[in-house]
């Protein structure tokens, strides 16, 4: 099958490269060598853009790795994944959930649990290159998680919760890596974009 969707900053062991419709590339292929030409789902490094980024070690150049992202899936069309209220949609002026902007990109908030995760890990989606009303359908669900994220809040350690362990925390669920990637498939790159701008959200 030739590939229909390139990932961009995956996992070494990720998901992603279990399917055949995914031109993925890890730390050791090197996401910037991504020619173009294909929709994308990229997952770009988040520790410089979250709520402890000052406690990160990581080089200030990895912040310029997200930004990049974001061109790709304005210009090719498809879906960035970045944890909830990411300083990086300050940052590239990116939508807020319910909002567009000028390049017809939309961001939904979305819970990694609706698609199996064992914790919530709230999410931001930002989407280029479809209509609203063609997003697929968000399998939502109403509960309480049986884990939580390392990082939650002290109201939820009290609930006495297990926490995931840190490959299940960075790991994308085997369901939200198949809508990421059905859903860019829909995508289009910016030249088609303009065929959506009367649409509404």
């Amino acid at each position: 099958m030739i590939p229909s969707v390139a990932v961009l900053f995956a996992r070494g062991d990720s998901i992603y490269k279990t399917m055949p419709a995914c031109d993925v590339y890890d730390a050791e292929r090197d996401a910037l060598t991504f020619p173009g030409g294909l929709p994308v789902v990229a997952h770009p490094p988040c520790r410089l853009w979250g709520a402890l980024a000052a406690l990160s070690t990581a080089p200030a150049a990895e912040r310029e790795l997200a930004i990049w992202a974001v061109e790709q899936v304005r210009v090719w069309g498809g879906v960035l994944e970045h944890p909830a209220n990411s300083r990086l949609w300050q940052a590239c002026a990116l939508p807020r959930p319910g909002a567009r902007d000028e390049w017809g990109g939309v961001t939904l908030a979305i819970s990694q649990w609706w698609w199996g995760h064992k914790a919530e890990k709230w999410t931001w989606l930002y989407l280029c290159g479809i209509a609203p009303g063609e997003v697929p359908e968000l399998p939502y669900k109403i509960g309480e998680a049986s884990h939580v994220i390392a990082n939650s809040k002290d109201r939820q350690r009290a609930r006495h919760r297990p926490e995931v362990t840190k490959r299940e925390r960075d790991a994308t669920p085997p369901e939200l890596a198949e809508w990421l990637v059905m859903t860019a498939q829909l995508c289009g790159p910016r030249g088609q974009q303009q065929k959506f701008s009367s649409s509404t959200f």
